[in-house]
């Protein structure tokens, strides 16, 4: 019995439109990884940094100054402004449900505030109930690290106006600018000292960086998707052969 190959084009199409596909989503995975690989070498680097205290002029800096801030850990002092609570909800640390609370902190000697994310409140039995939480009075210095934004969760519905202490799935300065008034930087700070006396902040900040892993293992299974995809379509043309010739 001799051997044939027998090519078919319908086969031969669909295999092919199967491979660029996988190779496709296997070169994005890729990227995705490159880009966090190199977000987590910037994020070492500057944490490596000694803490910068940010002043009026550099929470003033413009949003496209925001870059050469991300990640930097700072010293602030001012006030928080405490009539201005926020609470980003579906916010889960250590598989528990809870909010992250935001609020804007006014830098001494400007007219300047940041939106600052004081840290994580587990969520209450009665579902928008808001969890205790103590603010400092007066003049504080708080250490943190710069961040871009909030993260970004799901989000259903939307357009209610801005007001203290509303629940909200997202959150960015300028949405809290607009609603209140106040003149906000165009960067976060996740606060990460100090503790107040009676504070019960969690501040176990997630890495930005993590999931590297996991997109270079997504790219490999969509890379072997598209090598089977083409060696399925030699072998069927394979066995297809051999039968037509018995």
């Amino acid at each position: 019995m001799r051997i044939a190959f027998h090519f078919r084009l319908i086969p031969f199409i669909a295999a092919l439109v199967v491979a660029a596909i996988g190779i496709l989503l296997g070169n994005w995975q890729q990227g995705r990884a490159a880009q966090k690989t190199e977000l987590q070498a910037r994020l070492a680097a500057r944490s490596a940094e000694p803490p910068l205290v940010l002043g009026p002029a550099a929470a003033a800096a413009p949003s496209s100054d925001t870059a050469q801030l991300e990640f930097r850990r700072i010293r602030m002092s001012g006030e928080f402004v405490s009539n201005w609570p926020v609470f980003l909800s579906n916010r889960p640390m250590n598989g528990q449900p809870g909010y992250v609370l935001a609020m804007p902190f006014k830098i001494a000697g400007a007219g300047t505030h940041v939106l600052v994310l004081r840290g994580w409140l587990p969520r209450q039995a009665e579902y928008g109930k808001l969890p205790p939480f103590s603010t400092p009075a007066g003049l504080v210095t708080v250490e943190g690290q710069v961040v871009a934004s909030a993260g970004k969760v799901m989000e259903l519905g939307g357009g209610q106006a801005l007001k203290p202490g509303e629940l909200v799935q997202n959150l960015a300065p300028q949405d809290l600018a607009r609603a209140s008034g106040l003149p906000l930087a165009p960067f976060l700070v996740q606060q990460t000292a100090p503790a107040a006396p009676g504070d019960k902040l969690a501040r176990d900040w997630p890495l930005p960086s993590s999931g590297i892993d996991k997109h270079r293992g997504y790219a490999f299974q969509w890379y072997a998707l598209a090598a089977m995809a083409i060696l399925f379509f030699v072998i069927t043309g394979f066995r297809s052969g051999s039968k037509k010739r018995d």
